[in-house]
């Protein structure tokens, strides 16, 4: 900066001491040829030049040879800046969630989960129930070998504990999860299936000489009405009939056929207007569903 506000005076002191080289023509605009006079000041003024820039570079040079100082200790900033002997080591794979989490919210996450696989049956935490051992049957053909008694699945309670083999009780909670579930999630949530019926020794819809249900096997459920958090209860009787309800209705019923072997609704014939028969009979032909 020195150099640079010693350049002009420099230069002017040299201009001074020159005597004016020569005015410009008259009556003609061609170039005059150089004297002595201007030949001086152009060299001293490039002379001049050549000085200041010789002093530029080596203060530049002096400059990039100043090394740092370091900043001098301040005991209060340390003090701010001082990290707590407590708090644990962190980096970008640590993650503060685990440190803020309250312990009595990990003990109770940890305590509803225990309490429910103890009270889960067939190697599935999402079916809760008791396991019921076996079921001799009245007549000849029925019966359960390791029946469960199952009270909800996926989060969906039945309306009463239902006995079933573990087969049935998989394709129930199959069928609820992937289906029941998100179908009715905005009219919902569903929160109850409602059983009109399961194990029952007895004979395909009750007739004398018919083969033995599936009921009677353990193999069958009956769902006739879904109800909602707030207390609606969609039937099959009547939802079935109705725009919004039997668009959800015939959806669930559809998804049913394949966890389940056969699946009847109101369109099969006048013994299920009111009810879905779900079971885990399997076909020749595949699933049957109507």
């Amino acid at each position: 900066m020195i150099v640079r506000a010693l350049f002009p005076a420099t230069l002017a002191a040299v201009l001074s001491a020159l005597p004016v080289a020569a005015t410009a023509p008259e009556t003609s605009l061609r170039p005059q040829a150089r004297t002595t006079q201007t030949v001086a000041v152009s060299a001293a003024v490039q002379e001049a030049s050549v000085q200041v820039a010789a002093a530029e570079a080596a203060a530049f040079v002096v400059s990039s040879r100043a090394r740092p100082v370091s900043r001098p200790v301040s005991d209060q900033l340390v003090q701010v800046a001082a990290r707590p002997a407590d708090l644990p080591s962190l980096g970008p794979d640590v993650s503060l969630r685990p440190y803020m989490r309250p312990k009595a919210v990990e003990e109770e996450a940890f305590f509803k989960r225990r309490k429910k696989r103890k009270g889960s049956v067939c190697g599935n935490i999402e079916i809760q129930g008791q396991a019921a051992g076996d079921i001799p049957g009245k007549i000849r053909g029925c019966g359960i070998t390791d029946a469960v008694r199952v009270t909800s699945v996926s989060g969906v309670r039945l309306s009463r504990p239902s006995l079933m083999t573990c087969d049935t009780a998989r394709s129930l909670n199959k069928w609820v999860d992937r289906s029941v579930i998100p179908t009715f999630r905005r009219r919902g949530p569903v929160v109850e299936l409602k059983i009109a019926a399961h194990y029952s020794c007895r004979t395909r819809n009750n007739r004398p000489g018919a083969k033995i249900s599936e009921h009677g096997k353990g193999r069958a459920i009956d769902i006739s009405a879904f109800r909602m958090k707030d207390g609606e209860e969609i039937t099959v009787l009547e939802g079935w009939k109705r725009g919004s309800t039997r668009k959800m209705l015939r959806r669930v019923w559809k998804a049913a056929c394949g966890p389940f072997g056969t699946v009847l609704g109101p369109n099969a014939d006048r013994y299920h207007r009111d009810h879905f028969h779900l079971d885990t009979a399997r076909h020749r032909g595949g699933a049957y569903c109507r």
